[in-house]
């Protein structure tokens, strides 16, 4: 009765955690990626649809419908002024406004919004005012000076701005002083203004320049304990991830200490940070501006510029990507942890090496799916000889049982000396009763790296294997798409059940299938939890990435072939499970 009593509570907490599990897969995987939106002002229609549109989809962009069309239609107006030099590098695209001097239009190539054929360029900057705004501005503050301002019009030298073409804009204030910022850009996504102010007046002026990224939170994507989005920079040593817009709303400016490196605004692919000119030690403040609206700003210390002189800062802007190998190569050229704007956490040592295989094998065969897979091979080849040794632990297990049935039913009143009599086989017979558990405890971190990897990798967004379209989503191929097809909507609490796509389903059979060959758990109760294990595990993991999903169905196909294999080099062991097996048929038999 007690095991009885024992199964149907662990069955009901397996139920409760299913049900939670919709919930928290909410929180986790919120919404399918939808597409930016374009600029616009602040309407009431509009202002009526904030609350809905505070919602945050797994990778960003604007999800309320309204604001979305309202975008599209704001940035159709906005981008048509002809006050507007274009950029046209070889990652990316869009203009400057020479209206201010604001990089305010930048759309990504080789990036688009969905999986669709049609689907617009990926936009991580949208002008100032519209529902998706995000900008970078660089300008100058100064005491009684007439310095340029968000209305001034520059001119510039030439009408498109390349990686072979730098662009300068210049502005005379009337008043002795001429500002210019000379605009270059690289062949990846960061961009160089060249700030400077030259002083003809009679007398000394004190000028600061600065940086600044505005952005909306409305495009923002989710800010999870696996990834964070949000204010993002190195400071002194440190990388801080800490900050969110909702501390921002609370506390309205934070000032991280220590020198700053970079500083900007993430999300999970995308990244828009300041790089300060390496001899300067500006100030660096995120503040929050109202109406889901934030800033980073770095302004440098206030300089005195006599008359005949000019002062120079040379400040960066990323703008772009944050692809792991395009990061680091500026971390290598001398921007400080620049790779860090991936928040890989504690295991990056583990994780960046998988996402290095994952590309070199991708490299090779063209296909992450099948990287995916023989990534899988290289892993469990590494790991067999390590499986060998825990098959060979569970056959010297399975060797003394009877002695242990022996003494546990000898000091069956007497539990500590039952431990002791017990651990005195296992060190007579020399057997480790936990080395079969070593193969598992090791794929945990492989497991948890490769997750974060899908998750977090910009390199796995939107890449394909068979069905499935993007292995950094949930698998597409579930009863809940194929009913959405025929205008059935299901709803979310229903989930659980009719998102269960195929991969999962390959997932619990292969997983209950590997389950099968191993020995038998001493304790009935057990032995029931492990045979409705797999299938708690199918709908647990069904929405996760699909790349997670493809790993871990390969893993348990490879594990089934290895079982084969080593029973075959252990045929005792073999032997007594089909012996327990048939056993325990009879039992059962025998009950009903």
């Amino acid at each position: 009765m007690d095991n009885q009593r024992n199964l149907i509570l662990a069955i009901a907490l397996s139920f409760l955690l299913l049900l939670g599990w919709t919930s928290a897969m909410d929180y986790f995987y919120p919404q399918p990626e939808q597409a930016l939106v374009e600029d616009r002002a602040d309407t009431p229609t509009e202002q009526a649809s904030q609350a809905a549109a505070t919602q945050h989809s797994r990778t960003g962009g604007l999800v309320d419908p309204a604001m979305r069309a309202q975008e599209v239609a704001d940035l159709k107006v906005a981008l048509a002024s002809p006050d507007r030099l274009r950029i046209d590098a070889p990652r990316v695209a869009g203009s400057i406004n020479l209206r201010g001097g604001v990089i305010d239009d930048v759309v990504l190539k080789g990036y688009n919004e969905t999986t669709r054929k049609d689907s617009e360029p990926v936009r991580i900057f949208s002008p100032n005012g519209t529902p998706a705004q995000q900008f970078a501005q660089f300008g100058w503050v100064g005491s009684n000076l007439k310095v340029p301002g968000p209305q001034t019009l520059w001119e510039a030298d030439g009408n498109v701005l390349t990686a072979d073409t730098p662009v300068t804009l210049t502005h005379d204030n009337g008043e002795g002083l001429t500002f210019s910022i000379r605009y270059s850009i690289d062949d990846q996504f960061m961009v160089t203004a060249e700030q400077k102010v030259a002083n003809t007046a009679s007398n000394p002026v004190v000028v600061q320049p600065f940086g600044l990224v505005n952005r909306t939170s409305r495009t923002a994507s989710e800010d999870l304990w696996i990834a964070h989005s949000g204010p993002i920079g190195v400071f002194g040593d440190t990388a801080e991830y800490d900050v969110d817009y909702d501390d921002l709303d609370e506390d309205q400016r934070v000032s991280p200490e220590g020198r700053t490196s970079w500083a900007g605004f993430t999300d999970i692919y995308w990244l828009a940070a300041l790089v300060p000119q390496d001899d300067a030690a500006p100030e660096t403040t995120f503040r929050a501006m109202g109406n889901e609206t934030y800033r980073a700003d770095m302004i440098y210390e206030a300089t005195t510029l006599p008359s005949g002189n000019a002062l120079t800062v040379t400040s960066r802007l990323y703008a772009g990507a944050k692809e792991s190998a395009v990061l680091d190569s500026y971390e290598d050229a001398g921007l400080q942890k620049f790779g860090l704007a991936i928040d890989w956490g504690w295991f990056r040592w583990f994780e960046k090496p998988m996402l290095w295989l994952l590309r070199t094998i991708y490299d090779a065969v063209g296909n992450f799916g099948i990287a995916i897979i023989a990534l899988t091979f290289i892993v469990r080849g590494l790991m067999f000889p390590i499986a060998q040794k825990g098959f060979a632990s569970m056959a010297e297990m399975k060797a003394i049982q009877p002695k242990m049935k022996a003494i546990q039913e000898k000091y069956k009143d007497d539990k500590p000396k039952q431990q002791q009599e017990i651990m005195e086989l296992y060190k007579k017979e020399k057997v480790n009763p936990v080395a079969g558990c070593l193969p598992m405890l090791l794929q945990i971190p492989v497991f948890f790296a490769l997750y974060k990897v899908l998750y977090l990798a910009i390199e796995m967004r939107h890449r394909d294997f068979l069905w499935v379209k993007d292995l950094s989503a949930p698998d597409p191929a579930n009863l809940a798409n194929a009913l959405a097809y025929v205008g059935i909507d299901v709803p979310q609490f229903l989930m659980i059940i009719f998102g269960l796509g195929v991969l999962a389903v390959l997932l619990g059979f292969t997983m209950w299938l590997t389950f099968r060959l191993n020995p038998s758990q001493m304790d009935p109760m057990q032995q029931k939890i492990f045979d409705i294990m797999p299938w708690i595990l199918m709908f647990v993991m069904a929405p996760f990435a699909a790349g997670l999903l493809l790993y871990w169905v390969t893993s348990n196909i490879l594990t089934l072939a290895q079982q084969k294999y080593l029973y075959s080099k252990h045929p005792q062991l073999r032997a007594s499970i089909e012996e327990e097996k048939q056993k325990k048929a009879a039992e059962a038999a025998k009950a009903s």
